[in-house]
């Protein structure tokens, strides 16, 4: 064998094995775009669940990373990038995120791993059979938000005057009218603020004491999960007990959220996108509920706010930053 001919075995050799994997069930490389408003949502739980599966980046899968950085209004470019770029599934972190996929496409397979409402907002036809090419998990939101304005309440029993800050979202008229009905029931008046930009944020804050707010609730928006930090440092300025829906909040000075555990939602949705990728039909696969729940406190915030949280309320808590 001369020289060529023996370099020509060793590359023969070399690549064998590369061919032989590349021609083995699961050798396919698989191409997953991962759609989200901006940072704060568990991208990395939803990495952990496919790895737990048996996909390995740079393997078996490729995941093409998108988000809007607080910017909804970018959502609907981000998810025409990831058409274009022929993803073989794309999964969406929120409502709004998986609304601009379903304009984009009426083909690629989409999961939610979380969105809300995902009936009446035309997302699927039914929770069982979704139909169409959009499935995953949604979130409850509307019942899990008059739920933190009932925590709201066990925690400073002697508020009455509430304010609720809000930014135009798919869901948010269901929201606040069941958050106006939790308060009614609760003994609670509402002062309702729109935000549409993250400059209008100081203004929001001084018409709250200007109407003597005693307490704040945040509904769900990316822009607020954005300026979280923001947020949190301006209901401390103005001395309010506040409560969310992400505990990134109250890891960044919040008092209190409860949520849907999302970490655990993005873990599920991995499990979604494995089905997809084996065959199924994301429209024979039915919507999942959350079936974890966070309430996170952060005792620090509390005591500078002069609150006093309850006991048997601290025990039942997932986190407490202390």
């Amino acid at each position: 064998m001369n020289r060529r001919d023996t370099v020509l075995a060793l590359f023969a050799l070399g690549t064998a094995p590369l061919a032989a994997w590349a021609q083995q069930p699961g050798g396919t490389m698989h191409h997953v775009g991962y759609l989200s408003p901006g940072p704060g949502y568990p991208f990395e739980a939803f990495r952990e669940g496919l790895r737990e599966l048996g996909y390995v980046e740079g393997r078996n899968i490729l995941i093409e990373r998108r988000s809007a950085e607080g910017k909804a209004e970018r959502l609907q470019g981000l998810a025409a990038d990831l058409v274009q770029i022929r993803v073989d599934v794309i999964v969406t972190a929120t409502t709004a995120a998986t609304q601009a996929a379903q304009r984009a496409t009426t083909t690629i397979p989409i999961v939610f791993a979380l969105a809300d409402e995902p009936v009446e907002l035309g997302l699927v036809v039914s929770v069982a059979k979704p139909g169409g090419n959009i499935t995953g998990l949604t979130g409850l939101i509307a019942e899990i938000t008059a739920k933190r304005l009932e925590l709201l309440k066990e925690v400073s029993p002697r508020v009455t005057r509430v304010a609720v800050l809000w930014g135009p979202y798919p869901f948010s008229a269901r929201v606040l009218r069941e958050v106006e009905s939790a308060s009614r029931t609760l003994g609670l008046t509402l002062h309702e603020i729109e935000v549409r930009e993250p400059s209008e944020l100081s203004s929001a804050f001084a018409s709250m004491t200007a109407w003597r707010a005693e307490a704040l609730l945040v509904l769900p928006h990316p822009m607020f999960v954005a300026h979280r930090t923001r947020l949190a440092e301006l209901a401390a300025k103005h001395r309010l007990p506040s409560t969310y829906h992400l505990k990134g909040f109250v890891e960044d000075g919040g008092l209190m959220s409860y949520a849907p555990d999302t970490t655990d939602m993005s873990r599920r949705a991995a499990g979604y996108v494995d089905k997809i990728l084996k065959g199924a039909k994301p429209g024979e696969l039915p919507v999942e509920q959350p079936t974890k729940f966070e309430l996170a406190i952060n005792v620090k915030t509390a005591k500078a706010l002069g609150v006093r949280v309850p006991q048997s309320l601290l025990l039942q808590a997932d986190k407490v930053i202390r």
